[in-house]
């Protein structure tokens, strides 16, 4: 099985894909990301627009994810934006096609929640420029820049199921996911203060500098 979470730059779909895989044992997370920061490298500062539109990406990530699906028995958990319809029939809609029990969720928030998460990774973006552990990159810029036509894109019908996380945590959202996806994850053992501190470090971690 393979569970898609999309959702706006900055909506919570790393976490979460984190939290199932942390919870759900013989689970992997699979990013497409990755497979967008390698082209983005191959290329000229000048020409690195958004990766999803060019076809090596998507076929890319078409035939990493079907590799991972037919290869490996647990659950694969792939966070990635992603709001074009073309673009989300040439590797979701693909991946259905090519027999996998493909399940997706959008991770949806107001507008002013989800400016407060990317304000939130800004100020962790900052501490690894003090730290000398990056160069500026404007990422969070760029997703404001592109929130309101996620948004937008993202509560068509196409891009179902829909789930609301302004009031939620994302433990509750994994739960909520796993739920719908008829799985069973471990239950919860850390307090909130350690899955707040453990979050903050993933999110550290996953902030791209191409």
């Amino acid at each position: 099985m393979l569970l898609w979470i999309n959702g706006p730059f900055g909506g919570g779909k790393t976490q979460t894909a984190y939290e199932i895989q942390r919870r759900l044992p013989g689970s992997v997370v699979c990013d497409p990301e990755h497979v967008g920061s390698g082209l983005h490298r191959m290329l000229p500062p000048g020409l690195r627009g958004d990766f999803q539109d060019l076809t090596s990406w998507r076929q890319g990530v078409v035939e990493v994810l079907d590799l991972a699906l037919a290869g490996h028995e647990g659950v694969v958990v792939a966070p990635m934006t992603v709001t074009d319809p073309g673009h989300f029939a040439e590797t979701v809609g693909r991946l259905r096609g090519l027999g996998h029990d493909v399940r997706h969720f959008t991770l949806l928030a107001e507008r002013e929640t989800v400016l407060r998460r990317l304000r939130e990774r800004r100020f962790g973006h900052l501490l690894r420029l003090a730290g000398g552990k990056g160069t500026g990159a404007g990422g969070e810029t760029w997703a404001v820049g592109r929130l309101d036509h996620c948004l937008r894109r993202l509560r068509e019908p196409e891009f179902a199921e829909h789930l609301w996380t302004d009031h939620t945590t994302v433990p509750k959202t994994a739960d909520r996911i796993a739920v719908l996806a008829g799985l069973t994850l471990r239950p919860r053992h850390e307090g909130p203060v350690r899955t707040r501190l453990r979050q903050a470090g993933l999110g550290l971690r996953h902030i791209r500098f191409d």
